[in-house]
């Protein structure tokens, strides 16, 4: 078998293949090297790193810049809340898309292509920016937590990609559930729920990141609360203190050590690890499910 294997491969195989090779050896490179420099800046000591030359490795090595974020009462209480909003805005995301992507889904439902264009009509057409602000506010749901939560609780996009994967599961276990005296939520508990884990799974991390990553909101409705405040939304008011302060060596995080100073960039640094490692961490769990969530649930129907 392996001398069948090598009589195979051509000179235009050995080619092909060792392009290829070059080629995500490239994107593997340009993909990670960002990550690993900041993650070098952010286990360096800070004063040594302004005189610059981190590239793979730490110079310095401390984890000073992690103490002071994470001793930070502010820091601590922002991941906090990134992490409810992201929890309870994907689990009541994920219940509303499947429930209002089974009823569209249903052919007896009369007014399903009403309700359909209307989706459709929402991801094209929005009122803009003004009118949004002035809902919120007219919804009393200014400073509250639930301003994270309930405009996003519905995606015309999620629920017409998992209508979309509903639309080619068997029609026949519907009705047989029917027949067996099931009600419309037993049947999307139970049956269509279980089949749907992928796409399901695929919408979970779209939301999931894009609650954690959110911090314009936080800017717009809950800035004047710091108990509200997100994780992103610290790490922008960082990155908006790094412009101010680049001309400065260091700066007072409010710690009465001496000893150790910490600087904009690193600071920036070490916060972008702290906000990019839970998403990391969820991700593999996931992944087997994206690619094929994603592709069946846009391309049928």
């Amino acid at each position: 078998m392996a001398k069948n294997k090598r009589r195979r491969l051509t000179t235009e195989d050995i080619v092909f293949d060792t392009i290829n090779y070059i080629i995500l050896t490239i994107v593997i490179i340009v993909t990670l090297y960002p990550f690993i420099h900041v993650l070098a800046v952010s286990f360096n000591d800070a004063i040594d790193t302004v005189r610059g030359g981190i590239y793979l490795f730490p110079r310095k090595f401390t984890t000073f810049n992690y103490v002071s974020i994470l001793s930070d009462p502010e820091i601590y209480n922002a991941t906090i809340i990134s992490a409810l909003r992201a929890v309870i805005g994907s689990v009541l995301n994920v219940i509303a898309s499947i429930i209002v992507a089974y009823a569209i889904s249903r052919r007896d439902f009369v007014l399903r292509g009403i309700v359909s264009k209307i989706f459709t009509y929402s991801m094209y057409f929005t009122s803009g920016l003004i009118p949004y602000y002035l809902l919120i506010r007219d919804l009393h749901l200014m400073n509250n937590f639930l301003v994270y939560i309930l405009p996003g609780i519905v995606s015309a996009w999620n629920i017409m990609v998992v209508r979309s994967y509903i639309d080619g599961l068997p029609a026949s276990l519907i009705e047989s559930a029917k027949l067996d005296g099931a009600s419309e939520l037993r049947i999307i508990f139970s049956i269509i729920f279980p089949l749907s884990v992928p796409v399901l799974a695929t919408i979970t991390l779209f939301v999931a990141v894009g609650q954690w990553n959110s911090w314009f909101d936080t800017m717009l409705f809950c800035s004047t609360n710091p108990n509200l405040s997100t994780l992103q939304y610290e790490l922008q008011k960082v990155l908006q203190s790094t412009q101010q302060f680049t001309q400065q060596a260091s700066f007072d995080m409010g710690l009465k050590s001496n000893t150790n100073s910490v600087t904009p960039e690193s600071i920036r640094a070490a916060m972008t690890i702290v906000a990019v490692v839970p998403i990391m961490m969820v991700y593999p769990f996931l992944q087997k499910y994206f690619v094929k969530g994603l592709t069946i649930g846009s391309v049928k129907g």
